[in-house]
């Protein structure tokens, strides 16, 4: 595994994430910002934010998985939320945690959650990337 994760004394520990990793692979992997469609193009959960939070999941867990690499691998992950406010965090956390029991596993890299306008499309509420690290 390329990836080691911490929550450095001095910093608050957060259940969603750890505060840094450290890779020592040799290969990175960027996954290009995921929405809530399925393999067809159709959008997930339209108007659910928890449903398009695991489906953007699930999808970064196929793009990872396409390259040899799972969420173990990932050194970074962007979240991006249409109109975020801090009442929506229970269906974001819902959402991470559907689609890691649906993975068997826990992505907690370090992240970076992002409020935004709009996203490419009107139906879409929620956009995951990540930097994975491999060997």
């Amino acid at each position: 595994m390329a990836i080691t994760l911490v929550n450095p004394a001095g910093l608050p520990e957060v259940d969603a994430y750890r505060q840094v990793s450290i890779a020592s692979g040799s290969k990175l992997v960027f996954v290009a910002g995921q929405v809530a469609w399925d393999a067809a193009g159709a959008t997930v959960g339209e108007g659910d934010l928890a449903a398009q939070v695991e489906q953007c999941y699930l999808n970064v867990g196929t793009a990872l998985a396409a390259v040899g690499a799972t969420f173990e691998d990932v050194a970074k992950l962007t979240v991006h939320v249409v109109d975020w406010a801090p009442d929506k965090m229970p269906l974001l956390l819902e959402g991470i945690a559907r689609a890691a029991a649906k993975l068997g596993v826990t992505p907690v890299a370090p992240g970076t959650l992002l409020g935004v306008a709009a996203l490419d499309a009107p139906d879409h509420l929620v956009e995951v990337e990540a930097t994975a690290v491999i060997d």
